[in-house]
Formats: structure tokens, C-alpha cells, sequence
């Protein structure tokens, strides 16, 4: 594990000083401005929250001037649950006549209205920002919860949210599949490789180090692009455990493919050809009516959609973990492939030697 951790340090000091350091970090970036600027994920407002108050209450001026939320005053309840269901609005705050009177008394009148098209992030803020102000304005205990229903079709996802799991997915493919793979190459074409080989430093060492490397840059560009589209769903914890599982499958195969390949020619060849097979489950993100089952067939699946569906539609570990388990799976299955081709191509170098 010593030479591991030094070879590590070794990554981190030269990474940075390589093109192909910049193309991993810049590419998700550009991907993510492009998607986010067309479909608006990016840039758009803050959450929409539509504020019908019967009754004149002391909490409707300070759900009025929360930060972070853009507070439109509906004069009609009817109105207010139809532009929830509708999605004008991420949600809707229905304050009853006689709301301060009857929190006084120990009731609970009040409902919150969320949108099943808005993202798993705006639901959860809003529900935060104005459980917290009901509390603080009326002084009403910690029993008092405001009532939350759900308004409008829970699949109607925006086409900009449907487009998360294809930013993520070019993240992760940048930083764990290309990465470790052109670092292999072209240590191996500078026959600084070799070097390192006569050392101590075995095979097993190098690639544990770039697969080290390489996961936890796939993991940190992936965790960037949804918090920049604002789909960490209150679940970053959950998230990142599910992309640390993709991005070590992808740098199994990033590793695999660079000690295979004879060149950098040969790797953006191989890359190219298998591309569309990897780039596979983005595709039923974004058109959910496909049939599904075609998707499950390509690993990229098992971490790509949890991601979706923890991210974007708000679900737990509870309804993604078969999905998670199985990535987990291929991962395992993985490992003896990368072992057996480490031991090959030190083989191989050994000879040429």
C-alpha cells in the first residue's frame, strides 16, 4: 500500500501538467453549460412558489420574503392547486382563513402543494424553507408538520432533467473510462512505464493507483455537474456511494482498454466503436416510454439510472439498491479481468525488455 500511496502522489503532482487532465475536466463542464443553456437547468429561476392566503395570517408576509424562493401571491385556491398541477409553479402554499388562530389551538390547516414534475431538490427545499418559517412565525411546537400533497403526473419530468444522467454520464466516462486508459498509453509509449517496472512498483501497483485516481475525479466531476443542475436531491451521501460504484466500473474497463491497446490510435478506436453500447441508458433516460429491458443489458445501466432516479425523482436506497447490487456485482466480476491482463502485459513488457 506504500507504493500505491506514493504512486498516487505521483498522479496528483503530474496529472494536472497533461492535456488529457484538462480535456477530463473541461469537457463535462462544456457538455453541462451547452445542455443546461438550451434546456435551461442551468440557469433557470429559483423555485416557484405560489402563496394563497384566505385569512390574512402573520406567516404570509415571511413566506413572501424567503430567500431562494420566487413567491407568487394566487388569490384563488382552485387557481393555485391548477398552476401546481400544471407545473407554472413548483408548489403552492395554501394558508385557510383562520390559520393563526387554529395553529394557536394546536391544528394544523395549512397544506403545501409540490409539483410531481419539479425536481426531488426544489420539493425538498421548499418543504424546508416553509416548514421552517410556519415554525418560527406562529411558535407552534416541533409536533406541528405542514401537509404536503402532490399535485400533477409524477413522470412528466422536464426534458432538461431528463438529460442529467447523459451529464453525468460524460463525466464519469471522461474521468474513469479515458482517463486512466490515455495515462496508460501514454506511459507505456514513453516507456516511462518500463521504468517504473524494474522498481519494486509492480503492475497490480500502477493500476491500483490510476484506478484510484481515477475514481475519485469521476465521482467529484459527476457530484459538480448535479449540483450545478441542482439534482443532489437532499441525497449527495446516497449519490456518491452509486457513482463510486460507476466510476470503478469504468475505470476497470479504462484500465483494461489501456493496457490492451498498442497506441493512442488503437484506444480512440476502441473507444469510438464501444461508445454508443456505453452511451446506451442515457437514451431510455431521456425517451422513458422505450422499453427499458434493452437498457439493462449494458452495464453503464446500473449506476446511470439509480442516478436518475435518486437525483431527479427523488427515490432511496429502498428503490434503487437491486440496480446498485448488480453494478456492485459486475464490478467484482471485473476485477479478475483487469488482474489477468495486468499480469499479461507484464509478461509482455518483460520480454521486450
Amino acid at each position: 500500500m506504500r507504493l500505491v500511496g506514493r504512486l498516487i502522489l505521483k498522479e496528483v503532482r503530474l496529472g494536472p501538467r497533461s492535456p488529457t487532465f484538462f480535456l477530463v475536466i473541461g469537457v463535462p463542464f462544456l457538455i453541462t453549460f451547452l445542455i443546461s443553456a438550451v434546456f435551461g437547468s442551468l440557469f433557470e429561476q429559483a423555485p416557484r412558489l405560489g402563496l394563497t392566503d384566505l385569512g390574512g395570517s402573520a406567516v404570509a408576509p415571511a413566506v413572501a420574503g424567503l430567500d431562494g424562493l420566487d413567491v407568487t401571491v394566487v388569490d384563488d385556491a382552485g387557481r393555485l392547486t391548477a398552476m401546481v398541477e400544471s407545473h407554472d409553479l413548483d408548489g403552492g402554499l395554501l394558508l385557510p382563513e383562520g390559520f393563526d388562530e387554529a395553529v394557536a389551538e394546536g391544528g394544523n390547516p395549512a397544506t403545501l402543494y409540490l409539483s410531481g414534475s419539479s425536481l426531488a431538490s426544489t420539493r425538498v427545499t421548499m418543504q424546508a424553507a416553509v416548514t421552517d418559517v410556519v415554525h418560527e412565525v406562529t411558535g407552534a411546537g416541533p409536533d406541528l408538520a405542514v401537509t404536503v400533497t402532490r399535485l400533477g403526473a409524477d413522470d412528466a419530468v422536464p426534458i432538461g432533467d431528463r438529460l442529467v444522467p447523459l451529464m453525468v454520464f460524460y463525466a464519469v466516462v471522461m474521468a474513469a473510462l479515458y482517463y486512466p486508459a490515455a495515462s496508460l498509453v501514454e506511459e507505456r509509449e514513453h516507456r516511462t512505464l518500463d521504468a517504473l517496472l524494474v522498481s519494486p512498483v509492480r503492475m497490480r501497483d500502477v493500476l491500483a493507483a490510476k484506478g484510484i485516481v481515477a475514481t475519485v475525479l469521476a465521482v467529484a466531476m459527476a457530484m459538480v455537474t448535479l449540483a450545478l443542475n441542482r439534482a443532489l436531491g437532499g441525497q449527495a451521501l446516497l449519490l456518491a456511494g452509486i457513482l463510486t460504484i460507476g466510476a470503478v466500473m469504468l475505470a476497470e474497463g479504462g484500465l483494461v482498454l489501456g493496457l490492451w491497446a498498442r497506441d493512442a490510435n488503437t484506444m480512440f478506436t476502441a473507444i469510438k466503436g464501444s461508445g454508443i453500447i456505453v452511451f446506451l441508458p442515457t437514451v431510455f433516460a431521456i425517451w422513458p416510454d422505450l422499453p427499458q429491458w434493452i437498457a439493462r443489458v449494458v452495464p453503464t445501466y446500473y449506476f446511470l439510472m439509480p442516478v436518475y432516479d435518486v437525483g431527479v425523482l427523488g427515490q432511496g436506497l429502498g428503490d434503487v439498491w437491486v440496480d446498485v447490487a448488480i453494478g456492485a456485482a459486475i464490478c467484482a466480476a471485473l476485477a479478475p479481468l483487469v488482474a489477468a491482463y495486468a499480469r499479461k502485459a507484464e509478461r509482455r513488457m518483460a520480454v521486450s525488455a
